[in-house]
């Protein structure tokens, strides 16, 4: 099943995804990522990790030259934030919010190019695991880090309506 969400304008090759707890008597499975996928396997995965948030905090922005990250909250809640930055896009200059984990469990498939960060909007620790599509080479990174406030065009901020 593939779906497309987002909370603003959808961004190209952005694709986010439900996920289904399956849940007995013992306890419950979720299904991050799967290899017979095609949704998600756009590029192969190079390794498995899980980052932390603590309440408040912003983890950003980055983004990717030729990495594909397929990230998922799987304890607490964030707002992961977007924003096009390819040239050639249809979508070049849009920005997206996602909101996943508890209460949103969603998979959200980042193509290289696509600035990207996290917002902890919970009251504990979340936890958010991301599947890139190569390993991380220490030597020479595949990524661009810039402050998390105030060089990409993005407000933080929560919005009520």
């Amino acid at each position: 099943m593939s779906s497309e969400v987002s909370e603003i304008d959808g961004i190209e090759g952005v694709l986010v995804k439900p996920l289904l707890w399956r849940t007995d008597q013992r306890g419950s499975l979720m299904e991050l990522v799967r290899s017979d996928d095609p949704d998600l396997m756009v590029a192969p995965f190079g390794q498995v990790y899980c980052t932390t948030l603590y309440p408040g905090v912003v983890k950003g922005w980055h983004k990717h030259t030729t990495q594909w990250d397929r990230m998922a909250c799987v304890h607490g809640r964030v707002m992961l934030g977007l924003v096009d930055d390819r040239p050639d896009s249809p979508t070049y200059g849009h920005s997206q919010r996602v909101f996943m984990g508890d209460r949103n469990a969603f998979v959200a498939r980042i193509p290289p190019g696509v600035w990207h960060g996290l917002k902890n909007i919970g009251e504990h620790e979340a936890f958010v695991v991301n599947v890139p599509s190569v390993a991380y080479d220490r030597a020479a990174p595949d990524e661009i880090r810039v402050a998390a406030h105030g060089v990409v065009d993005f407000d933080w901020s929560r919005v009520d309506r």
